[in-house]
């Protein structure tokens, strides 16, 4: 991988780590707790859980997934970053962004 591509790659997880910093703070928003002193029907109250429990779920990926694009970033640098730890062969960007905790491409992951 050359400098231009490593700077590429820097870029789109700076920004994707951007988006997703912006995610969990968005998740906290939703996940605070309703007082009860708001007067809401069971319904409403049963279907207010659920949809936090779904947040509270997304929130954790977002968490995680926050870490491991913050890992990648700090791998960007090394010899050998990019590379599939299989065959050797460069895995693809795309791959690197989306599945930052990949170390191998996707014929080798399968």
């Amino acid at each position: 991988m050359d400098k231009k591509q490593q700077k590429e790659i820097k870029i789109m997880v700076l920004n994707e780590i951007e988006k997703t910093q912006k995610s969990i703070i968005d998740y906290k928003d939703m996940t605070v707790p309703e007082g009860l002193d708001d007067a809401v029907g069971r319904i409403s109250r049963m279907d207010a859980i659920n949809n936090k429990s779904i947040t509270q779920a997304a929130l954790r990926q977002a968490e995680e997934k926050l870490k491991k694009l913050n890992y990648v970033l700090s791998q960007i640098d090394h010899e050998g970053f990019g590379k599939c730890k299989r065959c050797g062969n460069q895995i693809p960007i795309g791959r690197i962004i989306l599945m930052p905790q990949s170390v191998h491409c996707v014929r080798c992951a399968q």
